[in-house]
């Protein structure tokens, strides 16, 4: 039994900043699996990619983790650019692999399983109702709000949201998303609304104003851990829901997971590419 398994394509990702042009891998199941791998939990990926990028799967397990690759025809393929403002970006999609079935977890078994879909068919409700009978499922909305035309990302509302979030015990969005899902910027709103849809917590990321989190009818304001340089936000989502859900299932509350969570985002950012830190690091970006 796995305490936490991420279940979501590891990407091939072009980053552009105002500084550099970067090629590397990316996505969700590999942001979130790097910053897992120094805590004490028993982790594993579960993804899926083309044989052409396997080497990402390799570096991923001589880092110590466990990895399940699935075949796909294609792998996913996202060009990421960002401006000065890097809590802005603007996405392309060149490639997409293929989705993730029942069948492919079936002999998987955690305590939570963290969805991290890029795009709107990556996960099916079906495969979310099969896990939600298993455990307990986390997941970040950003993919089911994302669909590719002509290879540009565009913003649509999840189809399913309603059926879906009945299964989804733990929810994270930005502004954006929670506006997309619900109807309303307002935050409290919001949260409340995807509360009675069934969501039991509801993260809220608000970038470099922190995040705010509604469990069990209190709202939580979780304050930002200011980096000494913004260097590269690609990832820090992942990273943020890596720190959020280890302390959850270590036992804290939520306030306490969801500060160690913002500082393990603010730590991420200083650097370019995923999270190398341990939880003592996250500690003394905490006491800073």
């Amino acid at each position: 039994m796995l305490d936490i398994c991420c279940i979501g394509h590891i990407t091939l990702d072009k980053v552009v900043t105002p500084r550099a042009v970067m090629h590397m891998a990316g996505g969700t199941a590999f942001y979130f699996s790097h910053a897992m791998r120094n805590m004490d939990v028993k982790y594993s990926l579960v993804t899926a990619l083309a044989k052409t990028e396997m080497q990402s799967v390799t570096d991923l397990q001589e880092l110590g983790i466990e990895v399940k690759a699935l075949p796909s025809k294609h792998t996913v393929y996202f060009e990421n650019i960002y401006g000065e403002n890097q809590d802005n970006r603007t996405q392309r999609v060149l490639q997409k692999a293929d989705a993730f079935s029942v069948a492919d977890l079936a002999d998987t078994e955690a305590i939570i399983f963290h969805l991290g879909p890029l795009l709107a068919d990556d996960i099916p409700t079906e495969l979310i109702k099969n896990l939600f009978g298993r455990g307990n499922v986390s997941c970040d909305a950003q993919g089911y709000l994302r669909e590719v035309i002509e290879k540009g990302v565009h913003a649509i509302d999840w189809a399913d949201k309603k059926e879906a979030l009945q299964y989804i015990d733990v929810l994270k969005v930005n502004e954006h998303e929670l506006e997309v899902l619900t109807g309303t910027a307002d935050i409290v709103e919001g949260a409340q609304i995807l509360n009675e849809w069934g969501v039991k917590e509801v993260v809220i990321t608000l970038g470099s104003m922190g995040s705010v989190i509604f469990y069990d009818r209190t709202f939580y304001e979780i304050p930002a851990y200011k980096p000494t340089e913004v260097v590269d936000a690609t990832g820090c989502g992942d990273t943020y829901m890596a720190g959020y859900l280890y302390r959850r299932i270590k036992g804290d509350d939520v306030y306490e997971a969801g500060k160690f969570a913002s500082a393990m985002a603010g730590l991420k950012i200083e650097n370019a590419g995923p999270f190398k830190g341990t939880a003592e690091d996250v500690r003394a970006m905490m006491g800073r």
